[in-house]
């Protein structure tokens, strides 16, 4: 079963698709996620906070929070930026599941009020608005890095953009832009929407190929790249 896991791209989310044994569940999505990011996605600049040698304890979700119980690992080293980003990736992975709107951190079975040495306050759940200055402006959930794709399409994704509007470019094999279209989120201009958007495109040559999400600046309309989601783009 497959499921998504989140490590970092620049210094913002970025999610990765991961197979787990069904049932498909937070705990297996956490366990990928603590494994870290793969060769082909540490080349194409994935990186994580989590410390090695970290692992989970347990999860319990009741009521749309997960409880989610780690070593202590977890919180060793790192500046403020670590520590938040490292937080992020955990939310992010388990928010990931439509049961879960929140996390609730503990380590090695202790509540987790104060989280590493620079404080970072933790006194209830917490979810991904929390941590919304660690996420891109356009957010792709899929496709997902390495995954294939053929015409059509479907991207989708959650946006904080100037009107709601963004861009997504298919670059194909051969370097052209297969498509290159405007979308619209539900929300943007400091509330983050959602997209759902499929749409056809014309490669020239099949295989290694990137999506581009970007948005075009009020100022002076030029690109502000937010995300690139390399892939294997079929004719």
């Amino acid at each position: 079963m497959r499921a998504s896991v989140y490590f970092l791209h620049g210094e913002k989310v970025s999610p990765a698709p991961r197979t787990v044994a069904p049932p498909t569940t937070a705990a297996g999505a956490l366990r990928a996620l603590l494994a870290g990011p793969s060769s082909y996605e540490r080349g194409h600049g994935r990186t994580t906070t989590i410390p090695a040698g970290t692992t989970l304890n347990s999860v319990v979700v009741n009521r749309h929070v997960a409880t989610v119980d780690l070593s202590g690992r977890y919180d060793d080293g790192g500046g403020s930026l670590s520590m938040r980003a490292r937080l992020a990736q955990v939310v992010f992975t388990a928010t990931r599941f439509p049961a879960i709107e929140k996390v609730r951190f503990e380590l090695d079975g202790k509540p987790v009020t104060s989280f590493g040495g620079e404080g970072i306050v933790l006194n209830g759940p917490v979810g991904r608005a929390d941590f919304e200055d660690l996420a891109p402006l356009i957010l792709v959930e899929s496709p997902l890095i390495g995954d294939t794709i053929r015409t059509p399409v479907r991207v989708w994704g959650s946006a904080n953009t100037f009107e709601a509007t963004l861009r997504l470019k298919i670059t194909d094999a051969a370097g052209r832009t297969a498509a290159n279209i405007y979308a619209t989120a539900t929300s943007g201009t400091g509330t983050r929407g959602t997209f759902d958007v499929t749409f056809p495109y014309k490669a020239t040559r099949s295989g290694a190929g990137k999506l581009t999400a970007y948005w075009e600046s009020p100022e002076d309309g030029h690109a502000v790249i937010e995300d690139t989601v390399p892939l294997t783009v079929r004719r």
